[in-house]
């Protein structure tokens, strides 16, 4: 049988920019084994298969693969995925387009805006399905440096130390001094597994940040790191977002009203990446939490199995 599937460069507008994502639309009847080992194939941060929804309301149900294993939920599997369903048999002249689809993902429905404009890449922004919740954890500073091969001087920076927060995937948050202690990162995986708390059957991945970053718009510059998930390191990622969203404002303490955040990730890597992040703080807590982005098509064809 063959299944369809597309390329998605996702947080950006620029070709091979950006997290690439595989989109196979005809994932329905394929077993849990085989869309792993389709991930596998395509050895990319995140490969997501299109079912039908479990819920005739909604949209589609969305299956989310890494190299390693499946994912209750991750951002930019659902920004290139609602991306992907919106521009799926629509005519590239057919002009504007806005829209709204609820995707079923294992950690529940998600909701996404989508916005197409003629000769703009198509612009998606999901609410953030689970509030960020910080999980508990000790972290020594010196062997986070060793994993990091930075000096223990460059872990933290003003009231920011490491912590741990989950909105659905647990991630260590390690926030480093500056863009350029962020730049010298070795990252070194053996150390990192002896000091990464567990949480959810699963190692977490590091997600580095800092204040700043190298586009003059970024309010923080990030770098993540999951040996667990099977990624040495990824480009963007929206579901370490929705986790700092939390830690944000807890180091933050944010006041009431709406603040937005542009996220700078990948640079490193020579895959620039933007991500949106908007927060609503009513009564001193986050009320609401929305992630978007860009994602342009890059490729497509068939999977003959």
């Amino acid at each position: 049988m063959a299944r369809r599937y597309a390329i998605y460069d996702v947080f950006t507008q620029n070709r091979l920019e950006g997290n690439p994502l595989a989109v196979v639309f005809d994932g329905d009847g394929l077993s849990d084994r085989r869309m792993q080992a389709i991930a596998m194939e395509f050895n990319l941060s995140e490969t997501v298969f299109v079912q039908p929804a479990d819920n005739p309301a909604h949209t589609a149900r969305l299956r989310i693969f890494t190299p390693g294993h499946e994912l209750p939920f991750a951002g930019h599997p659902t920004v290139g995925a609602a991306v992907a369903l919106a521009e799926d048999g629509r005519d590239a002249a057919s002009g504007n387009f806005d829209l709204v689809q609820m995707l079923e993902e294992n950690v529940g429905p998600v909701r996404c805006a989508i916005q197409g404009r003629e000769g703009a890449v198509t612009f998606a922004e999901f609410d953030v399905p689970r509030k960020p919740v910080q999980l508990p954890a000790e972290f020594d500073r010196l062997e986070i440096a060793n994993a990091l091969s930075l000096k223990v001087t460059q872990v933290g920076f003003e009231n920011h130390v490491p912590t741990f927060w989950s909105a659905g995937v647990p991630f260590a948050m390690i926030p480093v001094h500056d863009v350029a202690s962020a730049a010298a990162i070795e990252f070194e995986p053996g150390l990192w597994e002896k000091v990464a708390p567990m949480a959810e059957g699963r190692l977490a991945g590091a997600y580095v940040y800092c204040r700043g970053g190298v586009n003059h718009t970024a309010r923080f510059h990030s770098r993540m790191f999951a040996p667990g998930m099977g990624i040495v390191e990824d480009p963007a990622t929206g579901s370490a977002l929705a986790a700092f969203a939390g830690t944000i404002h807890h180091f933050d303490r944010l006041i009431d009203g709406h603040h937005p955040f542009m996220i700078e990730q990948g640079v490193e890597m020579g895959r620039p990446s933007f991500l949106h992040l908007h927060l609503d703080i009513a009564s001193g807590e986050i009320a609401a939490a929305r992630i978007g982005g860009q994602a342009v098509k890059i490729a497509a064809g068939e999977l003959y199995l």
